[in-house]
Parts: C-alpha cells; sequence; structure tokens
C-alpha cells in the first residue's frame, strides 16, 4: 500500500482559518452521473466568504466579468463555514445542482479528493497553458495526492497571537509573545492581577469552533501529536502533559472558552487569544487599545490549515474550462493583494508581495507583516485532524471535555481508538487506489 504522506511547507507557507467539523465531506458518496444542470458560460461560485469576504469577492467577481465578455459569475452563500460547505457540496454529489467552483478546506479537500469527487487540475492547467510556477510552492503542493494536485490556494493563514498591549505594560510584561508555555504559566498570575477579577487572561475558540487546530500549538510545544503520519498518538505521554496544560488553564481562572474570542478581545475583556490571522482585519479595526501580534509559542510550532477552491469532477469540460480559468483570475498576484488586505488572509502567489500595493500595505500594518514572517515557520497538520473524516470535530469534542475537568488519558485514549477505527473503515483501503 502506499500510503499518502502530505508534503511538507517550505518557505511562504501558509495555512488559513481552518474548518474542523468534516464529518459529511466526501466521505464515499459515489459521483452524480450528470453535469448538474449548470449553464457554461455561468460559473457557479459556492462560498463561505472566509473572513467576512463576500464584499471583495464580489469587487473580484465583477472585475473578471468586465475582463471577460460572455462569462457571468454566480457568488453561492454556500454555508456560514467549510463544514457547511462541504456538507451541501456533498449533497449536491447525490444528484442536485452541482457548482463550477467549490471552496475547500485543509479538513475538507482531501476526501473529496480520495472519493474522485474532485477534478485533478493538472492537465486542465496544462491545457490551458496556466503557469503553476508563482504559487507559494507549499501552498500549491498542500493539495497534492499522489502526484496530481485538487485545488489552488486561495484563502490561506496561521494563528497568529493576539495581546492586549496595555494589559502587558500593566503587567509590566515586555512587549512581545511569550517564547514557549511554560514562559506563558509564569506570564498568567501577572496578567490576571492586572486585568482584575472581571476580566480573563486568556480566551480561545472552543471544540466546535477550531480549538482542535489552534490547541496543535501547544501540542507540539511539548514534543507530543495527534498523529504521526496515520498511527494516532493522543495517548503519548508528552500528548497528555499539553492536554494537562490546558486543563489547568482553565482550572486555575486563566483560560476560558467561547464560539468567537474576538468579540470579547477588542473589547478589552480579554488579554489574549491563539486567532487565525484571518481575523486580524476585523480585530485591528474593532479594538479600542493597541493590538500586539506575535509568532505562536514554540519554535517552527505553528499549524498550517486553509481554503483552496476546486472544480467538481462530474462537470462538463467547458464548464472546467471556465471554472479554471475564474480561478487563476480570483487567485492571481493582484487578486491575492486585494483579498488578503481585506481580510487578513495570507498572499498565494510568490511575486504578491513585491507589488508595490502589497509592500506600501505591509509597512502601515505591521501585524500583517508578523503573520507573513510566521510563515516560514509553519508546519504541516496532523493526519488524524485533517485527513480523517470528522477528525476535527472529535478532536474539538474531547478537548471541550478535558476543559471541562475530564481525565485527560481517558479521553485521549478514546480519540486514540475513534481515529483509528475511523482510518481502518473509510481511509486504509482508498489509499493508493
Amino acid at each position: 500500500m502506499n500510503e499518502f504522506s502530505r508534503r511538507g511547507f517550505l518557505g511562504l507557507a501558509g495555512a488559513a482559518g481552518v474548518a474542523s467539523l468534516a464529518a459529511c465531506a466526501g466521505t464515499g458518496t459515489a459521483p452524480s452521473t450528470g453535469s448538474g444542470g449548470g449553464s457554461s458560460n455561468t460559473i457557479e461560485f459556492w462560498s463561505n466568504h472566509p473572513g467576512n469576504s463576500k464584499p471583495v469577492e464580489q469587487e473580484i467577481i465583477k472585475a473578471f466579468e468586465a475582463a471577460n465578455s460572455g462569462l457571468k459569475v454566480k457568488l453561492v452563500d454556500a454555508g456560514k463555514n467549510y463544514e457547511e460547505v462541504a456538507q451541501k457540496f456533498n449533497a449536491s454529489l447525490a444528484g442536485g445542482q452541482l457548482p463550477d467552483v467549490v471552496v475547500v478546506s485543509d479538513v475538507t479537500w482531501f476526501n473529496f479528493a480520495l472519493n474522485k469527487q474532485l477534478s485533478p487540475l493538472d492537465d486542465l492547467l496544462s491545457s490551458a497553458k496556466i503557469e503553476t510556477t508563482d504559487y507559494v510552492d507549499a501552498l500549491y503542493n498542500d493539495y497534492n495526492l499522489d502526484e496530481k494536485h485538487y485545488a489552488l490556494p486561495f484563502a490561506r493563514s496561521t494563528p497568529l497571537f493576539y495581546y492586549n498591549k496595555d494589559l502587558w505594560k500593566a503587567a509590566g510584561l515586555e512587549d512581545r509573545g511569550p517564547k514557549d508555555w511554560d514562559e506563558f504559566l509564569t506570564w498568567a498570575p501577572k496578567l490576571k492581577a492586572a486585568a482584575g477579577s472581571d476580566k480573563i487572561v486568556m480566551e480561545l475558540p472552543d471544540g466546535s469552533n477550531y480549538l482542535d487546530w489552534v490547541f496543535q500549538n501547544i501540542v507540539w510545544g511539548y514534543g507530543g501529536a495527534y498523529s504521526k503520519e496515520w498511527t494516532p498518538t493522543f495517548s503519548d505521554p508528552n500528548t497528555v502533559k499539553a492536554g494537562t496544560y490546558l486543563q489547568n488553564l482553565a482550572k486555575d481562572g486563566y483560560l476560558k472558552l467561547s464560539k468567537d474570542p474576538a468579540p470579547d478581545f477588542t473589547a478589552g475583556i480579554v488579554g489574549c487569544s491563539m486567532m487565525s490571522t484571518g481575523s486580524l482585519g476585523g480585530v485591528a479595526k474593532d479594538a479600542k487599545f493597541p493590538v500586539g501580534t506575535a509568532f505562536l509559542p514554540g519554535d517552527g510550532n505553528c499549524p498550517t490549515g486553509g481554503a483552496g477552491v476546486g472544480i467538481p469532477a462530474n462537470i462538463s469540460d467547458d464548464r472546467k474550462k471556465n471554472a479554471l480559468k475564474f480561478i487563476e483570475f480570483l487567485t492571481n498576484a493582484q487578486n491575492t493583494v486585494t483579498f488578503t488586505q481585506a481580510t487578513g488572509y495570507m498572499p498565494v502567489r510568490k511575486s504578491a508581495v513585491d507589488l508595490p500595493v502589497e509592500k506600501t500595505f505591509l509597512e502601515k500594518n505591521p501585524n500583517s507583516r508578523t503573520a507573513i514572517e510566521q510563515l516560514a515557520k509553519t508546519r504541516s497538520q496532523d493526519n488524524v485532524r485533517v485527513l480523517l473524516p470528522g477528525g476535527g470535530a472529535r478532536i474539538g469534542k474531547g478537548l471541550d471535555q478535558v476543559v471541562s475537568g475530564q481525565d485527560v488519558a481517558t479521553v485521549f485514549k478514546g480519540l486514540d481508538a475513534e481515529s483509528q477505527q475511523v482510518f481502518d473503515s473509510q481511509i486504509k483501503s482508498k489509499l493508493g487506489a
């Protein structure tokens, strides 16, 4: 069996506000036998508008239509997050209206590709004479399965460590993020004392909203992992140590979980958080205090993630051709700059950072520069989170249980067993097929 091994992220590697519940994403539904009834000159684009990006998506679509007479793009609200888009796409595979272009996240693309429900793009790119060398290599290769690429990078980000500079100053701390999580533990009492009883030191997204994504940083920081290749490693003592650390932060009154930490952070109720760079635009706009950003604690422990755009396998060749034309336009150097400046996501083209408009932007927005500089410190996510169906949801549920006080070793032992069962029943036989 040829086990699929994810390509490492190199150089300007990135990720995005990551999906965590892909329970329904391409887990075996047979491909639809028709083209879905779409029109070849109307490109239907299914998106969740990552980073509240609907206005900038519409702006790019308007420019595409002006440059491509006779082609129209219909932007469809396909869900409020990556998981809902995957569920809608999965339902369409059973015989409904297929889109021409669909947003697929780091969690959802793999199973659609494995089940031959997304088109491999390499021949289409070659026929259209579209060069891929300007895409950040690591981001382009993130959608590689058996030497075929099933999406192009679109909305990519990493988590950042966000902190309230005023609180940091009041606590007598240096204006920087913690070097590691042990150092943060020495800071937490000082931050709590400076914040007062009505505020919280750290707020993170809960298990239904990507705690499983950002927690990878803590796990790796203590030498643990969710898995080694396809083997679950939640019961590894170092992984359990990280889970215990998280539990103790909550037990000691330094941590709370919520659906979205951004509102509490920008309101000054919370001292720090780990959130996607995709939140950067909104946080910078809404905060009434100076916002600091830093690399995640630890060297090289920043998880990748994110969303690309793919084309369904079972639509007509004409539709695929026009879909690719739109995807190339959506993700070209100028438009990745337009998109990322509006949202906080990462440019997906190498040449984008050399455009004058991007150079000027980064000079005026040092927090965005922090995000780009951290990309060289990123690390591909563990397989059992991003490549197993429902991986993020399972891990997130387990982490919620840990934070609420359940025994870490018991919860993590259960995650090992559940993850192994899903791999054996849904993935193992298809690898190398």
